[in-house]
């Protein structure tokens, strides 16, 4: 489909002199994004790049950090006064989303540091293996293209680290170099099945080989870097601190944001407590929560089913309670977690509806194991599903995110916002509780359980990128503090190491949100609706929570919490559609 069909403009806005220029310069920027990174416009439902894996080499990425400069430099010049005021709002939006892009790619300079041919080729894969937006063989095909290019991006990734990469970066790379070719083998095994023409699969066969043969020599790499290697992964106070000032949040610093963690930690545990004593007053909270933690399905195939059912139960509840419009035709399917991703996703994950595609469905990925421990059930707790689903499902990362991509700007489409993503995620969770929606004592303490987790990241997070922290004492913490089996710690730590300000998004966002809604209430008085307020944010599109707080004020072609992306109005038919789910937080 042509990009430029998605205009950023908003139906119903006055237009200024400067709008068609200001919508040029996003609409090369989007074009260009995908362009030179053609799996994520895979991710998007954009497949005129499927059969690309785009360049990995030093100065391709050097090209984007000077396209990004220079993009940044043509919105600065355009008078704001020029532009309509939906527009100059969108404006303020894309220099956020690009400066963020600029601190990525030229501060903190991961890629330099760390082979990343994994996610790159996994996730190109992965994104058409998945999704069945066009016919499997047609899908092959694109694959085998992809495949083909895979040992020239581990070649170029080789080539682009030098120096002294980060060991552990390049510990997480080798494990995921192991695992790809359990993808790779579903790949074949479905070509077989799928494929009537040999020559196909033959192609097909010999990328694959060709992709393992690579991978044994990006391995060998990967062995001999971890000798040169260093432990050098934080960005330091002074860079920690300009990325928080850079994420918008509400205009807290990194000591506030760690106090609020501090604070969470506290205020989680002891209401994790007092739920303990209504389950079991004599047993300590450890033994309760170790009692419920035992109390999971047999079997992960039927863990899967039960957080199928908890999802659509979920889903039922937001209906009958009348708490957000569902976006018409969403659907959702639930995956095991690829073995290439299950040390960086210890739990689950969501990858989002691609918004270009004819029917675009959300991924619900579940992680059965870490490392094959015959505990690994034990966090599939029926306690545990429920939180987890009601987190990346209804109404948490799915229902927003299906909401997000019914907005008309492509700027919000591109934009980093993971403290209103991941916040309405955690902030999902009490709402639903407090909605009445499995609200038992033990499903309380598993949500109070999920949020200690999350204030620990806070706290880990902005201590381990200030050098206050180790490794090793990071893991320490997270298992004392939350009572996870230490596998899962170890992948939750090693994931904060190069996600900075990431981890502390999901409680922080939460407590962000609830404050907004605090102040929306004593704004609007009697005035003041539940399903309004969430639909005007979750239809708004993917914003920092302070550009949230904006729009409900009436700015960026909002109207008193209303925006020019608001539900549609067929709420009632779309909440007779359903789910389809598959067989993936």
């Amino acid at each position: 489909m042509p990009i430029h069909a998605a205009r950023t403009s908003f139906d119903g806005n006055a237009r200024a002199p400067l709008d068609e220029r200001f919508e040029q310069l996003i609409e090369e920027r989007f074009d260009r994004l995908m362009r030179t990174n053609p799996v994520w416009a895979t991710l998007l439902g954009i497949h005129e790049y499927d059969h690309e894996l785009g360049d990995a080499n030093r100065d391709a990425i050097e090209q984007e950090i000077a396209d990004e400069r220079r993009f940044v430099s043509a919105v600065e010049s355009l008078d704001a006064s020029g532009l309509s005021d939906a527009i100059r709002f969108e404006r303020e939006v894309a220099l956020h989303s690009a400066r963020r892009t600029l601190f990525d790619l030229d501060v903190q300079r991961v890629w330099e540091r760390r082979g990343t041919a994994m996610d790159q080729i996994g996730d190109g894969l992965f994104a058409l293996f998945a999704r069945d937006f066009a016919p499997l063989p047609e899908r092959l095909d694109a694959m085998a293209s992809r495949l083909e290019q895979a040992p020239r991006i581990m070649e170029e990734n080789r080539a682009r680290v030098d120096g002294s990469p980060v060991r552990l970066w390049q510990e997480l790379e080798l494990q995921a170099a192991q695992d790809l070719p359990s993808l790779i083998d579903e790949i074949l095994a479905a070509g077989r099945t799928a494929q009537a023409e040999g020559s196909k699969q033959a192609r097909l066969e010999a990328a694959a080989d060709g992709t393992r043969e690579a991978l044994a020599r990006y391995g060998d790499w990967l062995r001999e870097s971890l000798a040169r290697g260093n432990d050098e992964f934080p960005i330091g106070r002074e860079h920690y601190d300009e990325l928080v000032a850079l994420r918008a949040f509400d205009g807290l610093t990194a000591d506030e944001i760690l106090e609020v963690g501090e604070q969470q930690l506290a205020a989680n545990k002891e209401a994790r407590r007092q739920v303990a004593l209504e389950i079991d007053p004599n047993e300590s909270v450890d033994e309760v929560l170790d009692r419920i933690k035992s109390e999971h399905p047999t079997t992960f195939e039927d863990a899967l089913d039960e957080y199928r059912g908890a999802m659509f139960r979920a889903r039922q509840h937001i209906l009958d309670r009348d708490l957000a419009t569902l976006p018409p035709g969403e659907t959702l399917s639930v995956m095991p977690t690829p073995e290439y991703m299950r040390n960086v996703i210890p739990f689950a994950a969501y990858f989002e509806p691609p918004r270009f595609d004819e029917h675009p469905s959300g991924i619900y990925i579940v992680t059965p194991s870490v490392d094959g421990s015959d505990r690994a059930m034990r966090e599939h707790s029926y306690a545990s599903i429920s939180n987890t689903s009601i987190h990346e499902a209804y109404p948490g990362h799915h229902l927003q995110l299906s909401a997000a991509i019914t907005h008309p700007s492509l700027v919000r489409l591109t934009l980093d916002a993971p403290e209103f993503i991941e916040g309405w995620g955690m902030y999902s969770e009490q709402m639903m509780r407090e909605q009445g929606f499995d609200d038992a004592p033990k499903y309380r303490l598993y949500m109070y359980t999920d949020a200690i987790w999350r204030a620990a990241r806070i706290i880990l997070d902005v201590r381990l990128h200030r050098r206050e922290i180790g490794v090793a004492e990071a893991i320490d913490f997270l298992a004392r503090e939350t009572g996870f089996e230490r596998p899962n710690a170890t992948a939750e730590v090693h994931r904060y190491t190069y996600t900075p300000t990431y981890q502390l998004s999901y409680l922080l966002g939460k407590v962000l949100l609830l404050r907004l809604r605090e102040d929306e209430q004593r704004r609007l008085g009697g005035r003041f609706s539940l399903k309004s307020f969430h639909d005007a944010l979750l239809y708004a599109g993917n914003l920092p929570i302070s550009f949230h707080r904006r729009v409900l004020a009436g700015e960026g072609g909002g109207a008193g919490g209303v925006t020019k992306g608001s539900p549609p109005l067929d709420d009632e038919a779309a909440g007779d559609r359903g789910s389809t789910l598959g067989s993936a937080s």
